[in-house]
């Protein structure tokens, strides 16, 4: 190859045979368990990288199944998202997530720097119970469980927050290990279709694990459960800031 075709063929490794195509990602039938809960927010302000500033000491936690995803094809993830605001303007901001496909953990990572590590998380419908569950290295790590489909909830407004900004801390070293890349990146899901939404009552249990720690944001107060269905188009992000520049 010469250097023209390296520069105008790059774009994820292997070169030759990338682990994702080029995007944007559709999502089809995406389907969410959310258990948004009260913790200590002194923990909060600990996680959180300015310029991004705590909007309230709240913590989503999430499971999401992903049958149908262009490139990534299908799997499901677990993680933890807590309300910000950036200059003023209200978004979220992606702790933790763990998830069972190599593609998307990879092209989470180099694209737009999503929190990414390797778990077997599960969300499925258990009787009359909605339940997810993560295990990291054959350890429960969460478990949550949900009323299934209690009471429908407008789409509107699921539609609005599933819309709204989310920033990530992208960090990518260079050979000397330093950071190479050290940035702020902001998304807004896209082309949003809610097919159904649902509240229930819920209940989440954290266990304690070194490399997943999910626990270390502690559940105080236990404030809703939602069960959402959606198709959604994943965009690629933009960088709002350059902590190296």
């Amino acid at each position: 190859m010469t250097e023209n075709e390296i520069r105008a063929g790059a774009f994820a490794m292997p070169f030759d045979n990338p682990s994702y195509p080029v995007g944007p990602y559709r999502f089809v039938n995406r389907e969410y368990l959310i258990f948004t809960y009260r913790t200590d927010p002194a923990l909060l302000e600990k996680l959180i990288p300015a310029p991004l500033k705590l909007a309230e000491p709240v913590v989503k936690y999430e499971f999401i199944n992903m049958p149908d995803s262009t490139g990534f094809g299908h799997y499901c993830e677990s993680g933890q998202v807590i309300p910000v605001t950036f200059n003023g303007v209200p978004g979220s901001y992606v702790l933790s997530m763990y998830l069972n496909d190599q593609p998307p953990i990879a092209g989470g990572r180099e694209l737009w720097g999503f929190p990414k590590k390797f778990g077997e998380p599960e969300l499925r419908v258990h009787k009359d119970t909605m339940m997810g569950t993560l295990d990291y290295s054959d350890f429960r790590v969460a478990t949550g469980t949900m009323g299934f489909k209690h009471k429908a909830l407008d789409a509107a407004p699921i539609a609005k927050s599933l819309g709204a900004p989310t920033f990530l801390l992208k960090i990518i070293p260079h050979v000397d290990g330093k950071p190479r890349i050290c940035e702020l990146v902001r998304y807004s899901l896209t082309e949003i279709q809610v097919k159904g939404a649902w509240s229930g009552p819920g209940a989440l249990v954290l266990h304690d694990h070194a490399l997943a720690p999910v626990a270390d944001l502690p559940v105080l107060e236990m404030l809703s459960t939602t069960h959402i269905i959606a198709d959604l188009t994943l965009p690629l992000g933009e960088v709002v800031h350059d902590y190296l520049a």
